[in-house]
């Protein structure tokens, strides 16, 4: 049997610190983002509930997106109803600061990176848009379907396309050649 040494796992030890500690600086400053506005919604909750409601309106659905005053939601209003409410956790950062973290954590930075990292951010934004679009669809025809389609449908499909992401920067776009096969 192979005796294992902790060189061995440098890298993967190396890429672990440098994710984790990442993810919790950027997540810090996130949190201080959103506290900052409350009790009304942060900026990027509001533009991405925005974006929804002109992506609707384009569809057909004549939708309006309105902040709350009092919570830190924004409202996407249909027929003057309120349909359904959109929170500081809906507006894709957290996730969004997840796919950056593993880019910068996994190799060098490199001029490949720098245009990745927006195309990246741009896909997940416009997934994220088509979620919180379908939400609203299930919100009005399958309101009892609701918890489950959020909580776990629609975050699985998200933190899908993160993954295919990593996959296609590993395998195609990384200048790394440890991983690469």
């Amino acid at each position: 049997m192979k005796n294992i040494s902790i060189k061995e796992f440098k890298p993967t030890i190396f890429f672990l610190v440098k994710f984790i500690g990442i993810y919790l600086v950027a997540n810090l400053l996130y949190g201080l983002y959103v506290t900052a506005y409350s009790p009304k919604p942060d900026p990027m909750t509001s533009w991405v509930s925005y974006h929804t409601a002109i992506a609707l309106r384009g569809c057909g659905w004549p939708t309006i997106a309105q902040d709350t005053e009092t919570k830190p939601t924004t409202e996407l209003i249909f027929e003057e109803k309120r349909v359904l409410a959109i929170y500081e956790g809906c507006n894709g950062l957290n996730v969004m600061i997840i796919f950056v973290a593993f880019l910068i954590a996994f190799g060098p930075i490199s001029r490949t990176l720098w245009w990745f990292i927006p195309l990246g951010l741009l896909i997940l934004h416009g997934v994220n848009l088509a979620r919180i679009a379908l939400l609203f669809w299930v919100s009005l025809y399958l309101a009892d379907y609701m918890y489950f389609i959020h909580k776990y449908f629609f975050t699985a499909i998200l933190y899908v396309v993160v993954f295919l992401l990593w996959i296609a920067w590993v395998k195609k776009f990384s200048t790394l050649k440890l991983l690469k096969s």
